[in-house]
Parts: structure tokens; sequence; C-alpha cells
């Protein structure tokens, strides 16, 4: 499996209770503090959810 660094890098006030819920799942407490995680087709579906607050980049 790929591995991703995904770093959030908008804020999620004013954001949906589902968004606010998937970025803790991601594990994405704080602006600009990256997170490796691996490519499973269940975190590309949450990162697809939340894609316009991330950054996303392949390792």
């Amino acid at each position: 499996m790929k591995k991703l660094r995904i770093t959030q890098i908008r804020s999620a006030i004013n954001r949906p209770a589902r968004q606010k819920r998937t970025l803790v799942a991601l594990g994405l407490t704080k602006l600009n503090r990256p997170k490796e995680v691996e490519a499973t087709p269940q975190l590309l579906g949450m990162i697809d959810k939340v894609k316009h607050l991330l950054k996303v980049e392949e390792i």
C-alpha cells in the first residue's frame, strides 16, 4: 500500500458535523499538522469527503 501525508489547511468552523467527525476520524486535530496514513479504500473515501479542507501528498 502506498502512504499519504494529509494536512488540514482549512478550518472546520462552520462546517457540517459530519465533516468535523471525518477530520477527527482521520486523526487531524489542528491546522498544518501532517499525518501519515496508509491509502486504504476506506481512508481514500474519507479524504474525498473533506478534500476541500486538506492537502494530500503521496509519499
